[in-house]
């Protein structure tokens, strides 16, 4: 993840450790996997042994893990980070520096 949007210069870490808190958003999402996955286990398969649900949610959560962590660190971002998106903000780049003239 780069330290600045490459349009507008907003720095993506607001102040050191601050992704910590997605690791409860993270955990919401895992939740709610687990029980889908169960649930639809559940439905579809007729009841199936325990080794299924297990290995049913095990799948359903290590193939949902990139998007997980990437949707729980911008929800995060969006709660608790002051970020917005506006699509008529000038472009800017992080690396301009004010001229010293």
């Amino acid at each position: 993840m780069p330290d600045n949007c490459p349009i507008c210069g907003q720095a993506y870490e607001p102040e050191p450790g601050f992704y910590w808190g997605a690791m409860f958003v993270s955990y919401g999402f895992s939740v709610a996997i687990f029980a889908i996955s169960g649930v639809l286990c559940y439905y579809l398969l007729g009841d199936p042994a325990v080794w299924v649900y297990v290995l049913t949610v095990a799948v359903a959560s290590f193939a949902l893990m990139p998007l997980v962590f990437r949707y729980s660190r911008a929800i995060m971002l969006y709660l608790f980070g002051g970020v917005s998106y506006k699509p008529d903000a000038p472009r800017k780049s992080p690396l301009e520096q004010p001229s010293a003239s």
